[in-house]
């Protein structure tokens, strides 16, 4: 079983001096809360001056596989080199008009059919911001009565959302469904648990995601397995601590509710590490663990160790994100475990909220940036040698 992830040597095979160095240069840059700030203000504008160039050689460059499917495939491969999968993401949301959902769906339906039979893209995925205006979301997602005008788009919602789990049942890839804010997450987990309960019969197909930085995911994880188990379907779980921290807290504050998130980091992790557990414990669930936290990555490793199932078993999967948690992912590769990056793409202007959203969580989780820059030290120290 692995024990750590202090082999840099294996984390960092596939980058050159030179992008060792670009690497510690820019994870310097986001260890300044100061100056992710301004450049999540000023990022926006340097896009309309025609200013693009610096965003896509740099945090562009370290965590999005480029403007196409095409542009990826290099990526791609060099991963699968090393037996990492990838995800590729279309990282567009927040779009507004008919046609940008259309060209949404578009491009995730043809992202499906990319990806069937090749061994190293194992799962697709898709935000239902992509698809949807946040507004409808929202107001489904709080059971309010819809209007004509906002039933017929509510209906045009779930035959894309539709469209993509049947593509996926079909050409046999497993699609994952991001979870987003919780104002409009309801209405995203009952378009999950519809069409998982449609698609999951033999296996998981469609995943529905779990944010375990909110106080009530842990019991819904479980609940939407005993529904699953219900109807005679799998239940697919991505499962990750979460990405809108600050967001939801002003939110709640402001509004003056109580906020859905954990009072504290020990608790998204003990709600956390349960999942991992429950998941292993019951053959229903097919897990995709997303974490960079080295303490869940081994204990999954040591709970199906205890439970005599294979590293490489299909229902296990490890996940980080691309530019991020190298040595995780590469170790884990290493000593046979099924491992999957994210790989966002699209062009700059689209990506930019992903963008602002990696910088500010490499600022604001405990820890993250200063370990990137140590493990780069380690392995550029390690080379000199």
């Amino acid at each position: 079983m692995l024990n750590d992830f202090h082999d840099t040597s294996v984390a960092f095979a596939y980058k050159t001096d030179a992008d060792l160095k670009k690497s510690y240069w820019l994870f310097k840059l986001l260890s300044s809360p100061a100056l992710v700030r301004m450049g999540g203000k000023l990022a926006p504008l340097s896009i309309k001056a025609g200013l693009g160039s610096f965003i896509k050689k740099t945090i562009y460059r370290q965590f999005v596989g480029g403007e196409t499917v095409e542009d990826c495939i290099p990526v791609l491969e060099m991963l699968y080199r090393y037996r990492i999968g990838s995800i590729l993401d279309y990282s567009v949301e927040g779009k507004e008009s008919e046609d940008d959902f259309e060209r949404c769906l578009n491009e995730s339906l043809k992202n499906i059919e990319f990806a069937s039979g090749r061994e190293e893209i194992p799962f697709c995925v898709f935000k239902v911001t992509g698809l949807a205006p946040l507004s409808l979301l929202e107001k489904v997602s709080a059971g309010k009565a819809l209007n004509s005008t906002e039933s017929a788009q509510w209906s045009k919602v779930k035959s894309r959302v539709k469209a993509l789990c049947k593509k996926a049942y079909e050409c046999k890839v497993p699609l994952l469904i991001d979870a987003e804010e919780s104002w409009i997450q309801q209405a995203i987990d009952d378009l999950a648990i519809e069409y998982m309960i449609e698609f999951n019969k033999e296996t998981a197909i469609i995943y529905n995601t779990y944010q375990l930085y909110r106080h009530d995911r842990l019991e819904f994880f479980k609940k939407q397995n005993e529904t699953c188990k219900q109807h005679g379907a799998k239940l697919g779980a991505k499962l990750v601590r979460g990405a809108y921290m600050e967001k939801e807290r002003k939110r709640a504050e402001e509004l003056g509710y109580p906020s859905p998130i954990q009072p504290d980091k020990a608790s998204t992790d003990r709600d956390y590490n349960l999942a991992l557990e429950y998941g292993v414990q019951d053959p229903n669930v097919f897990l995709v663990a997303g974490t960079h936290n080295e303490e869940s990555t081994l204990l999954l490793c040591r709970l199906m160790e205890q439970n005599a199932i294979p590293n490489d078993d299909k229902r296990f999967w490890f996940s980080q994100l691309f530019g991020m948690s190298d040595h995780i992912s590469f170790n884990l590769a290493k000593n046979g475990y099924n491992v999957v990056k994210y790989l966002p793409y699209g062009p700059v202007k689209d990506v930019l909220p992903y963008l602002i959203r990696r910088a500010q969580e490499n600022t604001s989780v405990k820890g993250q940036t200063g370990r990137e820059l140590e493990l780069i030290i380690k392995e550029l120290k390690r080379r000199k040698k």
